[in-house]
């Protein structure tokens, strides 16, 4: 596959003022005259500038430029970068061609062992995010994070594009998790939909109250998609929803890191910027790359090996006077992350790891003689 294809390199003019030796964009290679070596690159930075699937898309074009600009400018973090900036894909004739795209690239990068880092563009682009998995013969479990849940029957293609993750077929959705939404921005019927399919939905008070007991709910998932009109406009104003209430960029950021530190995520993206509705200094556009620069950060402090069979993890077991008669539950000795065992007893036609994340939290309740109810909504998902 010539994926040089698929991309415009990014504009000279980035490189017209010298960057500190520190900077974010001295330890990364940047497609400009030639397309970067993929041999042992582990993340790849990918611009979109899809605007078709919105109604409002003044300025989604310049989303991009303004991003980088700001993320160029950053220091770099820990660890030797292994990080390439592709540019910027190319649009395709038509919408649905630019959604093929994002899929090839996405499923061509993957078989790499390259994680691609989407940014830029509208919401509804992580279908194609999402269709990158159609034929790596693995159940895929999604996060979103979002102040509305796009599965609305009809309207733009931002509003539904959820709902073709969804009720795509092939099926290959292991289960779907959704974030940050408001109340009052979502159809009640919506939120119990998810409840019928055993899908979680936290709602943005719930989430900020208890930021750390999501956690297991992003190391969960393979693909994490954030609109950013999740984050309050006092932060985030460069949204064309932009709402006043909403997740800080500081808790953007940490769950951004969140999504870095999973060792099975294999796909992010951050969408929904307008500079247009930005402020004079471009602040939205300066917590997108500092969401990126998050989650870099995050995956170069990846320490857990999953394989619990090993000596990295403590086991311990706690036993019920009921049924389940016990729950096997796994701590990590280098990041002291948790996670417990789920009975699986159907065949599928894809292999899946019936260990799940949880929380120490989860592990306190089951000693109290209680079941874990994140254990029961994973036992109904393996069922």
């Amino acid at each position: 596959m010539n994926l040089s294809e698929y991309f415009d390199p990014i504009s000279e003019s980035f490189f017209n003022t010298r960057y500190p030796n520190n900077a974010f964009v001295t330890s990364i290679q940047v497609h400009t005259e030639n397309f970067p070596d993929l041999r042992g690159l582990q993340i790849a930075l990918i611009g979109l500038t899809e605007k078709r699937g919105i109604p409002s898309n003044e300025s989604v074009e310049r989303a991009v430029l303004e991003i980088r600009e700001k993320l160029y400018n950053l220091k770099k973090g820990d660890g030797i970068y292994k990080v390439a900036d592709l540019g910027n894909l190319k649009n395709g004739e038509a919408y649905e061609d630019t959604i093929r795209a994002i899929k090839e690239v996405g499923h061509y990068l993957m078989s790499q062992q390259i994680l691609p880092v989407f940014f830029g563009g509208s919401h509804d682009l992580d279908l194609g995010q999402y269709l990158a998995y159609e034929n790596l013969e693995k159940l895929v479990s999604v996060v979103t994070i979002d102040a509305k849940i796009d599965m609305e029957d009809e309207g733009p293609k931002a509003d539904s594009h959820s709902q073709s993750i969804i009720l795509h077929h092939p099926n290959y959705l292991f289960n779907y998790s959704h974030l940050a939404y408001q109340s009052f921005l979502v159809d009640k019927d919506l939120t119990n939909a998810l409840e019928k399919l055993n899908f979680e939905h936290i709602r943005l008070g719930l989430l900020k109250g208890s930021l750390r007991e999501v956690e297991p709910v992003v190391r969960n998932a393979d693909l994490v998609s954030f609109d950013i009109c999740a984050i309050q406009s006092s932060d985030a104003p460069g949204a064309y929803e932009a709402q006043p209430f909403g997740l800080s960029g500081e808790e953007a950021c940490q769950l951004c890191r969140f999504a870095g530190l999973n060792e099975k995520l294999s796909s992010f993206g951050i969408y929904g910027y307008q500079p247009y509705y930005d402020d004079a200094r471009n602040k939205t556009a300066a917590i997108v790359a500092t969401m990126i620069w998050y989650f870099i950060d995050g995956f170069y402090e990846r320490r857990d090996s999953l394989s619990f069979t090993g000596n990295d993890y403590f086991k311990y077991t706690v036993s019920f006077d009921q049924s389940p008669s016990f729950i096997v539950f796994y701590k990590s000795k280098r990041s002291e992350k948790w996670w417990m065992e789920v009975p699986y007893h159907t065949e599928n036609k894809f292999d899946r790891n019936h260990i799940v994340p949880c929380s120490y939290l989860d592990y306190q309740t089951a000693q109290k003689g209680e079941i874990p109810e994140r254990w029961v909504n994973a036992q109904l998902k393996l069922y």
